[in-house]
Formats: C-alpha cells, sequence, structure tokens
C-alpha cells in the first residue's frame, strides 16, 4: 500500500472516532435534558408535597393530636399550681424564684409549678401515708396519724431538698471549672484576642456551667447589654464567691484602664492557689469522716472475728 494511501485510511479513521464520540455525546446530554424535564425541580415537588399534606382543619382537631398529658395532665396541674400560688406570700414565690435561678433551671421550672409540685406530694404522700397506717397496717390512731404527719412533712419537703442539692452541685462545677476557664482566657487574652473573645473560646471548648454562663454573657452583649452588667447578673445567678471576685477584678480593670491580661494573669494564680488549699482541707478532713464507719462498721467486725469463737467457748462452759 503506498504511503500516501496509509494516511489518507488513518486520517479517515480518526475522523470516524471523533464524529462517533461526538454523536455519543449529543445522545447522552439529549436523555440528561430530557431526564431533568421529567423530573422536575426538587423544591418545587418539596413545595407540592407539603402543601398536599394533610393539616388540621379545626383547633380541636389540633388539641386532640397531641397527647394526653400535654393535653390533660399539664394544664390541669398548671391551673392547680397558679390557683395555689394565689395564697403564698410573694416573698416566697421571689426566695423560690432565686433558688430556681441558683440551681440553673430557670428554662425547665417554674416557682409556681414548683409550689405546686410540693404540694402535690404532700397531699400524695399523706394520703398514701394515711390508707397504709390505718388500712393495711391497722395502726392505733395517734400512731396513724405521726405517720401520715410525717409522710406529709416529707412530700413537702422533698423538692426543697433536692432544689438545694442541684445548687450545691453546680456551684461545686463551678469552683472546679473556674481554675482552667482563667488559664484559657489568659493564654487567649495575651495572644491577641479580646476578653469577648476570649470568653467565646471558652463557650465553645467546655460544656459546663461557667461555660455556658459565659455564652449567656455573650449573648447579653451582643443585644446591646454592657459588659459590666452582664459579668455582675452573671455572678449573682452564681452565687460563688470566687466568681464573684473574679468579675469585680475585671470591671474594675475595664473601668480603671488596667490591663485585663495582668488581672486574668493574678485571678488565675489566686484560683490554683485556692484549689491547692481546697484539697489539702478535704485531705485533713478525711480521716475525722473515716472515724464514724470504722467505728460503727469495721470494729465490730473484727471485734466479731477475734472474739466470736472465745465467746462461744465461755458460753458453752468449756473453760
Amino acid at each position: 500500500m503506498p504511503p500516501e494511501a496509509a494516511d489518507t485510511s488513518t486520517i479517515q479513521l480518526i475522523a470516524f472516532i471523533v464524529v462517533g464520540l461526538g454523536g455519543l455525546g449529543l445522545i447522552a446530554g439529549l436523555v440528561w435534558v430530557g431526564m431533568r424535564e421529567n423530573k422536575g425541580d426538587p423544591l418545587q415537588e418539596r413545595l407540592a408535597e407539603f402543601a398536599e399534606r394533610e393539616m388540621p382543619r379545626s383547633l380541636e382537631e389540633l388539641e386532640m393530636s397531641m397527647g394526653f398529658k400535654d393535653r390533660v395532665l399539664l394544664p390541669l396541674f398548671k391551673a392547680l399550681a397558679d390557683w395555689l400560688s394565689r395564697f403564698t406570700p410573694e416573698s416566697q414565690i421571689e426566695a423560690v424564684r432565686r433558688k430556681i435561678e441558683l440551681a440553673g433551671q430557670t428554662d425547665k421550672m417554674d416557682p409556681r409549678t414548683f409550689f405546686g409540685t410540693r404540694i402535690l406530694l404532700m397531699v400524695m404522700l399523706g394520703i398514701g401515708g394515711a390508707f397504709v397506717s390505718s388500712v393495711t397496717l391497722r395502726l392505733d390512731t395517734l400512731t396513724a396519724i405521726g405517720g401520715t404527719a410525717l409522710l406529709a412533712f416529707l412530700g413537702y419537703y422533698l423538692p426543697e431538698s433536692q432544689l438545694k442539692s442541684k445548687i450545691k452541685k453546680r456551684q461545686e462545677n463551678i469552683v472546679k471549672a473556674l481554675p482552667d476557664a482563667l488559664d484559657l482566657l489568659t493564654i487567649c487574652v495575651e495572644a491577641g484576642l479580646g476578653f469577648d473573645q476570649a470568653m467565646g473560646k471558652v463557650y465553645d471548648k467546655w460544656d459546663n456551667e461557667l461555660a455556658q454562663a459565659f455564652g449567656r454573657v455573650i449573648q447579653e452583649i451582643a443585644y446591646g447589654k454592657l459588659r459590666r452588667e452582664a459579668l455582675r447578673d452573671m455572678a449573682a445567678s452564681m452565687d460563688v464567691p470566687d466568681v464573684t471576685s473574679f468579675t469585680a477584678a475585671i470591671i474594675q480593670a475595664d473601668q480603671l484602664g488596667v490591663s485585663i491580661g495582668k488581672i486574668l494573669r493574678i485571678q488565675s494564680d489566686q484560683m490554683r492557689v485556692k484549689r491547692r488549699q481546697r484539697a489539702q482541707e478535704k485531705a485533713h478532713q478525711a480521716p475525722v469522716k473515716m472515724m464514724i464507719p470504722m467505728v460503727f462498721l469495721i470494729f465490730p467486725s473484727i471485734w466479731l472475728v477475734l472474739l466470736g469463737p472465745s465467746l462461744i467457748i465461755v458460753l458453752q462452759g468449756g473453760f
């Protein structure tokens, strides 16, 4: 075959391949466009599906779609709590509101609901104690009245005790987290961040009571509240002396123009010293706290093991 014919056939083969690939690409493109046209816009399909969804046609149907607890029990309980709160002095309601704030339960609990819970538990335990004492155990009248009164008192006191326990636990968690938070604040401020941004780093890094409080301070500042007022409110909502001294130092440094980095470094060192002192104090209290279980639990067991065989021999008369 001459060279010219070979070159011509090669060119024809390349042209055929190019035309074939182009035709296949054109066919694939037309098929894809057709599929897109048949499929339609996904957003429009979602809107059409939402529009076709069956919605409640009346308020009665909307209420009946809720559970029995949300529809009947909770409104009844809230109505009873509001009615009982009318006979409660306002000073007690404010005191309970303050305790709920210290416990960090403002978004989960209401003072009136708290009073309603106490009254409900008192009545339920009182009725249960009276039934068990008089019907089941068949105790005498005076003992039955005493047991009923004791159970009713426990029902009234248990929510208060649980709230105090939450306050104490929250304050202990804040005291434990404060030195580490101050270290992170010091590092961030010395690295060039502002104090608000440093609090944001603490809020992003940890998930504890102190970090959440810092997050609320940042939100309040973003809403237009002054920093010193937000910090004072944070300290008041915790009632922790270490946090109160920390916020007072920051507010004073902000007002006097002192470097916040130096103040944070001093506060961090002081909190570390206080943590070490608290640990030493608990270590010194350990022997005293161990004395009660040792005297009433461990020593009797030792005496029983050592003197038990001798006592058996003595009682059997085998000297």
